[in-house]
């Protein structure tokens, strides 16, 4: 527990331990006027206070006697449904009676959260009862929704790379024995070792992947940025992906120089404008094009990339973004593709301050825009390119 919920479950004790009478019973009058403890200069005791304390509090507060009844709560176990038409819930109420009736200092935790998940209400609420002596308890309510949010992403996370890491894997093994039973048959060989050598390769992109992936989400800090030219950030994305679009068969078309900048790291943004162009040649038809266009809208560089491919239906497209989701996993396959490329763009792009948007119509194709915020010593330069939101460079 930190020490503001320290101070303020010291605050309810004092409220109580001092009477409260006053407190518990709502009345107006301060609580500790009545014990003759001095008011400051605005008139305020120091228990109007810490009751204010208890009332602003981010838990739900709510103190109970020993039969149950609750005598004083805060707004909040209002909203954490702690409290519910001036009654405790029969959870905490039963904890409370538990706690109360014990001479140790009893801490108990309790689950609080909702029957049934509605709405904009917490999904899930941590309860912690506590005696006061005397026979009351004050139990606190915590909204515990992000962290079981958390762990489930955890455990998702982890099945979907034992799952995605078995695939290679078992493949090699698999390929490797073959290889062996052949070893008397070149032609076999060979055709064994190409396929191993694919499946190889595909491992060591998503094991990399992976890292980078960590890296992006976790408490490792980015390097210092720097200012990145955003025609060289488009020149070395597309050498980087030149020969997947020559074996695709893909025209990769790029609109004027631009002369704009954007702040940030060079190496993870070409990873992310990469992502992007791979994504696009692997979902186009062969002899389709992709388009770049970069351009600047007040404070934010554009890199759009477009492609007339497959699409994406309106229910996928709020989930391209995840890891390890594909919109044709046979095509994905098929490319090598891992599932993670979006995820990093994503991830990429939140830690330099900026976004990435998508527009996609099945059967016309997808345009991925990078938004980044402008180098902020790039203002007068890129002057002559700035556009309305609604305009054209």
């Amino acid at each position: 527990m930190n020490l503001l919920a320290s101070l303020i479950l010291a605050a309810v004790a004092l409220l109580v331990g001092l009477g409260g009478g006053m407190a518990l019973r709502h009345r107006s009058a301060p609580v500790q006027e009545e014990r003759g403890a001095p008011a400051d200069e605005s008139g305020l005791s120091l228990a109007d206070l810490l009751l204010r304390v208890f009332r602003s509090s981010e838990a739900g507060l709510a103190v109970l006697t020993g039969s149950g009844e609750v005598v004083l709560y805060n707004p909040r176990a209002v909203d954490l449904g702690l409290v519910h038409d001036g009654l405790a819930d029969l959870r905490a109420r039963t904890a409370c009676r538990q706690v109360a009736g014990t001479s140790n200092a009893l801490l108990m935790e309790v689950d609080l959260s909702p029957m049934e998940h509605r709405g904009r209400e917490p999904a899930a609420v941590l309860g912690q009862v506590r005696g006061l002596g005397d026979g009351f308890t004050v139990v606190e309510a915590i909204d515990s929704s992000d962290a079981v949010r958390l762990e489930a992403t955890r455990r998702d996370f982890v099945a979907n790379v034992s799952h995605e890491l078995k695939t290679p894997v078992g493949a090699v093994g698999l390929l490797a024995e073959a290889v062996l039973d052949a070893a008397d048959d070149p032609v076999e060989v060979r055709r064994f070792a190409g396929r191993i050598l694919k499946e190889s390769t595909r491992l060591a992109a998503l094991v990399t992947e992976l890292i980078a992936l960590s890296r992006l989400t976790g408490a490792e800090r980015l390097p210092e940025l720097s200012a990145v030219d955003v025609d060289e950030l488009v020149n070395e994305s597309l050498a980087r992906c030149r020969l997947s679009a020559e074996s695709a068969g893909i025209e990769v078309s790029v609109d004027r120089p631009s002369r704009l900048a954007v702040d940030g790291d060079r190496t993870l943004l070409i990873t992310a404008l990469s992502n992007l162009l791979e994504n696009a040649i692997a979902y186009s038809p062969p002899e389709a094009s992709v388009s770049v266009s970069r351009r600047r809208v007040g404070d934010t560089v554009e890199i759009a990339v477009t492609d007339r491919g497959i699409g994406i239906e309106p229910q996928h497209q709020t989930r391209v973004f995840e890891r390890f989701f594909r919109v044709d996993p046979a095509r994905s396959r098929a490319t090598g593709g891992t599932g993670l490329g979006l995820a990093i763009v994503k991830h990429v792009l939140a830690n330099h301050g900026g976004h990435v948007r998508l527009w996609s119509s099945p059967g016309t194709g997808s345009t991925f825009t990078m938004c980044l915020p402008v180098c902020t010593a790039d203002h007068a330069d890129a002057a002559a390119t700035t556009i309305d939101p609604g305009g054209r460079a």
